[in-house]
């Protein structure tokens, strides 16, 4: 019986093991990688996403030279989805809140001066009482004339706008979370293989026992 269990255990552990797993990606860090576009038209492509965690850094505020807005842009690959967008600790702002908004495709078109966020995908502000809090599913809420979307993104690309109007330089931080789409019926193929192998093996070490 103890060998039986043994054995269960192990091919569970086999199944497990060759389950697609999350990885964390590549930070992007403004302050080493290049300042953020200022122009919604013309973003800094991050590139393609990949399954896990995508941490973005970057500051925003104003300074004497104007107000400092980022806009960049990343792409979702085929097969993979946005589940979340966390604020990570260290993030900043001046005052109450700061803003962040999300247009579909690879530009942010709305002006700077906009009186509705028509045209944006969506949009929230955040603070400092949203850190390790998920945002995504409230940018999703149509407000203001966005066009409002349920999480998860799928395949595409997707257009950040940070900002913060307010005198001095803002830190923050989001953690894009990045997750693989499942083919249906592919968990339920894997683990019916993987019990298929463990009442075979089973099967076999009973014959084995009524043999001795």
């Amino acid at each position: 019986m103890n060998s039986n269990r043994l054995l269960c255990s192990a091919l569970l552990l086999f199944a497990c093991a060759i389950v697609p797993v999350q990885s964390r990606a590549t930070d992007y860090l403004e302050s080493t990688s290049g300042d953020f576009s200022n122009d919604g038209l013309h973003p800094t492509s991050i590139g393609a996403v990949t399954a896990g965690s995508n941490s973005i850094f970057g500051s925003t505020g104003r300074g004497t030279s104007g107000l400092d807005r980022d806009y960049f842009t990343l792409t979702v690959p085929a097969g993979f989805e946005i589940t979340l967008l966390t604020e990570l600790p260290g993030t900043s702002v001046g005052g109450s809140f700061s803003f962040i908004g999300l247009e579909s495709g690879t530009q942010v078109t709305l002006p700077t001066n906009t009186a509705t966020a028509a045209g944006l995908l969506g949009w929230t502000h955040y603070g400092v009482g949203d850190i390790n809090t998920d945002i995504l599913p409230r940018m999703g809420i149509s407000s203001n004339g966005s066009t409002g979307f349920t999480p998860p993104l799928g395949a595409g690309s997707y257009s950040f706008w940070i900002q913060d109007f307010n005198a001095g330089v803002f830190n923050y931080g989001f953690n894009i979370g990045v997750q693989s789409i499942p083919e249906p019926g592919s968990a339920g193929l894997l683990l019916g293989s993987g019990c298929g192998i463990g009442l075979f093996a089973f099967s076999g070490l009973k014959r084995k026992r009524r043999s001795h």
